[in-house]
């Protein structure tokens, strides 16, 4: 984890700045204007990106905005530029899959997430921009890919992790049929300026009870729990530093226009007096593997790349989590050279600690 990898393992890509929803903890600043990413954009981007997948496995993930309302045209013109060996990923809401938009999934081959929050009640935060509750619609959406056999992934936000809702969660998403869930405490980011600051031992508990939970029907893949897992076992075994990569792996985001942020999605269309507007430079300007050897030019990534070191020097959790996101350090402390931050705390502290307490009280966990 010293230096920026040459080559990403993935790249973000926003075919739109529009979402059809207004939840309450979203980050993003202009979630309400439709501006669509250019063809030329994701030519100028594919170049790279085909080369990178010769080589090896390599991920393009769709996100937004709501990458869906950019329509199935423009969509499939953006992917057209790339290669069949690189895989494509969605992230969506899923009220808008129906379906036609089935078929363009199973077309295209692409891989779909679904950010959904859990039972009814759960989604309070999820609405349309009349205030309007979205669950039904993401439901419609989940059941249309289950019509069609789809596999798909869940991603879900916990505002308040609270005594009984891991077990809650997981129950519902066992039933929704998803094959791969992802929890996320909710972050303080962009233009949700909420407090995630939460006690030690609610967090670790939530954390706990979803092992445990987990444990009694380990039929889903638990993205944390699993990640948390085989790092403790890779501590057993005494090779606790091959857990994380050698480089630092850059994760551009290539916005709307081709800008391109590095490190953090969630930096992308905003700007700051005094680092500007995070970009490293414009894919149609100048080559993606250019802008990424000439990283650490920038500011606020040298900056970054400090505080990592600072964590490395500091922090005994820096071989679980390799020193945080430059997104969280900026919008919880102003700048990038800070270390430790709520999100830290709730989403690599708590959940490493919630697990150990889970396998001290009740015995190993599945394999």
């Amino acid at each position: 984890m010293r230096g920026i990898a040459p080559v990403p393992s993935y790249v973000v890509m926003q075919p739109t700045t529009l979402c059809n929803l207004d939840c309450g903890y979203c980050y993003l600043p202009a979630r309400a204007v439709d501006r669509r990413m250019p063809v030329a954009v994701a030519e100028a981007v594919a170049a790279p990106v085909n080369g990178w997948a010769r080589q090896g496995r390599f991920s393009v993930v769709w996100h937004g905005g709501e990458p869906l309302a950019a329509g199935r045209g423009h969509l499939g013109a953006l992917l057209a530029p790339f290669d069949p060996t690189v895989e494509h990923h969605v992230q969506t809401n899923a009220t808008l899959i129906d379906d036609a938009w089935c078929e363009f999934f199973t077309e295209h081959r692409i891989r779909v997430s679904v950010s959904v929050d859990g039972p009814r009640e759960r989604n309070l935060e999820r609405v349309s921009r009349g205030g309007r509750p979205a669950y039904d619609r993401i439901m419609a959406g989940i059941a249309a890919l289950r019509r069609h056999g789809i596999p798909f992934s869940a991603l879900c936000v916990v505002s308040r992790p609270e005594p009984g809702l891991a077990a809650e969660l997981y129950d519902f998403f066992l039933e929704l049929g998803c094959d791969v869930l992802g929890i996320n405490i909710e972050e303080t980011e962009g233009v949700n300026t909420r407090s995630n600051a939460h006690r030690p031992e609610q967090v670790s508990g939530f954390w706990a009870e979803l092992v445990a939970a987990w444990r009694r029907a380990p039929r889903i893949h638990l993205r944390e729990v699993e990640w948390s897992l085989r790092y403790a076992a890779a501590v057993l075994d005494g090779v606790e530093d091959d857990v994380l990569p050698r480089q630092l792996d850059p994760i551009p985001t290539i916005a709307y226009d081709g800008s391109v942020v590095l490190f953090s999605p969630e930096l992308a269309g905003f700007s700051d007096p005094d680092y500007g507007d995070f970009t490293s430079g414009n894919v149609m300007e100048t080559p993606l593997p250019d802008l990424l050897a000439a990283a650490d030019r920038t500011r606020w990534v040298a900056e970054f790349l400090a505080g990592v070191e600072s964590c490395r020097a500091q922090c005994p959790y820096f071989g679980f989590c390799g020193g945080g996101h430059a997104a969280n350090r900026y919008f919880e402390h102003g700048r990038f050279d800070g270390t430790e931050t709520d999100h830290c705390r709730n989403s690599k502290i708590r959940l490493l600690e919630g697990v150990l307490d889970h396998a001290r009280h009740h015995g190993p966990t599945p394999a």
